[in-house]
């Protein structure tokens, strides 16, 4: 978007009322303007050509022909950023997922709504970042059942994840979807030491990667998830000895945001060291640790997501690292683990033709 210059927008929902509420909405947010809604794809099909937008909302459940059906054909035949709009998460989750991998830049749900919000108030939000972010590379048709992402580990890609209150769960439903051969992982869970080698014991049994308490050298490998040990030091990332080498570094330092381990004191050390060969995500917790070492990584060229309001238990981390600016997408839980799959794949095809 260029100068103050709106957004184009296209508004696809087969619902009068919901088009008529999201046109009022962004009616609202001087940052996007609608040049038009359409109720099918094939009114939209036409829309597209007559007013060549520039970013598309799209509703999953339509007459004729279903969301994904039609994202599939505008990623083939006129690549376009476009906001996915659902319903109830708990019916949608798989299709998120599958759009993510299609080619949608952006997900937003009909119940993201705060404590006296006005329908689609963050709507705008997403279309401004949709604008500005690269989507993922899509998928063919063919492959959306059955397609499985998985990351190529020559790529030397290190994913960096900080999480607080509810990161238990958040992390490992992200990492479930973590295949054998998953990028390097460090994690920064905010619990008492007592807890660490329980959990990672834990996440261990449940997921196919190799998950392990982080130690001073571990040399940072694929297929392998590091997890802080809570309490006395923090966990940062460096050099190793040999070029593209990443190991674990133990620093007994005080607490940073009042926490030690620190996600921020990860993600600075990520910034520095790794830079944009890094992935940084920031999942539920209060306050913000982690928000500023994540704007570090997304300055230093790393791709960075946060976690959405509606999938939060607690919108403290991921909300202080949005406003800041330090997150490139923000996306509900059930979308990140294909997420970073996706952007580690994406960088294997740019790095390795």
């Amino acid at each position: 978007m260029s100068g103050t210059k709106p957004l184009t927008v296209v508004v696809v929902d087969d619902s009068l009322t919901t088009r008529a509420l999201i046109a009022a909405a962004l009616k609202r947010d001087p940052r996007v303007k609608v040049v038009g809604t359409a109720g099918t794809p094939f009114e939209a099909r036409d829309l597209i050509i007559r007013q060549n937008p520039d970013v598309l909302t799209l509703d999953f459940e339509m007459p004729s022909m279903n969301g994904l059906q039609f994202l599939e054909k505008i990623m083939r035949l006129r690549p376009m950023p476009v906001v996915m709009v659902s319903g109830h998460l708990s019916s949608h989750q798989g299709l998120v997922e599958q759009a993510l991998r299609m080619g949608a830049a952006e997900w937003y749900s009909k119940m993201a709504l705060g404590s006296g919000e006005e329908p689609f108030a963050g709507l705008g939000d997403a279309i401004v970042r949709a604008a500005t972010t690269k989507p993922p590379l899509p998928v063919s048709t063919g492959a959306v059942a059955t397609a499985k992402v998985v990351c190529a580990p020559q790529t030397g890609t290190i994913v960096g994840i900080g999480a607080s209150t509810g990161g238990v769960e958040a992390l490992t439903e992200v990492l479930e979807h973590f295949p054998v051969t998953c990028p390097a992982t460090v994690i920064v869970q905010h619990m008492p030491r007592q807890f660490s080698e329980s959990f990672a014991r834990r996440l261990d049994r449940i997921v196919k990667p190799d998950v392990r308490l982080a130690e001073e050298g571990d040399v940072l490998k694929p297929g392998t998830v590091y997890v802080a040990s809570g309490g006395e030091r923090h966990l940062r990332v460096r050099h190793g000895a040999k070029a593209g080498e990443y190991v674990c570094q133990l620093v007994a330092a005080p607490p940073t945001n009042g926490h030690r381990p620190s996600v921020d004191e990860l993600f600075y050390s990520l910034a520095t060291t790794v830079g944009k060969n890094a992935v940084g995500i920031i999942l539920t917790g209060m306050e913000c640790d982690g928000a500023q070492g994540l704007l570090a990584m997304r300055h230093a060229g790393a791709s960075t997501i946060g976690q959405d309001r509606a999938s939060s238990v607690i919108y403290g981390m991921p909300r202080a690292a949005f406003e800041l600016g330090a997150v490139e997408r923000q996306l509900p839980l059930s979308a990140i683990g294909p997420a970073i799959l996706n952007l580690c794949e994406r960088r294997s095809l740019e790095t390795y033709p």
